[in-house]
């Protein structure tokens, strides 16, 4: 590495959201991940975490709690001239750690980037078995009926099985949640 200290990763302030967009809209210009506006990085920054070297934000992760027994990693991005460098495997084990310490057994993705995660342990699994909630996300989304996303999954078999009631299955031939539009 060219840079002097080693990669950090911490918990998100306020004072890191600037950089986070930078990086997630510079990777959502690309077409790899949606934009986020500074309100909705403020509103979720506690499921943020970020990777800092030379104390400049390079990247960024966060996880979202979908479920009793699924989260989601999320905002999963890297300045490019950081990439290659493990940052990318570092914010993924934040966010494995996270789930363990919250006792959250499945940690799933919608990515573009197959072979990284399953670098990490990830699996493709059939997107109609994510819960409906997994794709509120997808109203804000251009390309929303022709999403070619990949549905991933990693279970934290050391973690214990929770009892609680599923989360509804996404139907078949459903891709996105829309609501109706209600006539005056």
């Amino acid at each position: 590495m060219t840079a002097t200290a080693a990669p950090m990763i911490r918990p998100a302030t306020v004072h890191d959201v600037p950089s986070i967009a930078l990086i997630i809209n510079s990777h959502a210009e690309l077409g790899r991940m949606l934009f986020k506006s500074y309100a909705q990085l403020y509103e979720d920054l506690r499921d943020f975490a970020v990777c800092e070297v030379d104390q400049q934000v390079v990247g960024c992760t966060a996880l979202s709690v979908i479920w009793a027994d699924l989260a989601e990693v999320r905002s999963l991005a890297v300045e490019k001239a950081f990439h290659g460098r493990g940052i990318g495997k570092m914010l993924v084990r934040w966010a494995i750690d996270e789930a363990r310490r919250l006792q959250i057994r499945r940690l799933m993705s919608l990515t573009y980037e197959q072979a990284f995660f399953e670098k990490c342990g990830f699996v493709v699994v059939p997107k109609e078995s994510l819960p409906l909630k997994v794709w509120s996300d997808c109203v804000r989304c251009p390309k929303q009926d022709k999403c070619d996303e990949i549905a991933m999954v990693l279970t934290l078999h050391d973690l214990p099985i929770i009892e609680a009631p599923n989360a509804t299955p996404t139907p078949r031939g459903v891709s996105i949640p829309v609501l109706e539009e209600i006539e005056d």
